[in-house]
């Protein structure tokens, strides 16, 4: 996969992260350690993306 591949798939990736802690957050009933974990791995994506756009 060339580099602008991987960043336009990163971001696709962020993206959709976001939106599903948004959906999970705006329901009381959600479990707090899911919406953790995809907020990590929200974390890892954006940290991902940004050590790829530096080199």
């Amino acid at each position: 996969m060339s580099v602008e591949g991987r960043i336009e798939k990163l971001r696709r990736d962020h993206q959709e992260l976001d939106q599903q802690i948004t959906a999970l957050e705006a329901h009381p009933g959600a479990d707090p350690l899911e919406i953790v974990e995809l907020k990590k791995r929200k974390l890892a994506v954006k940290e991902e993306l940004a050590a790829i756009e530096r080199a």
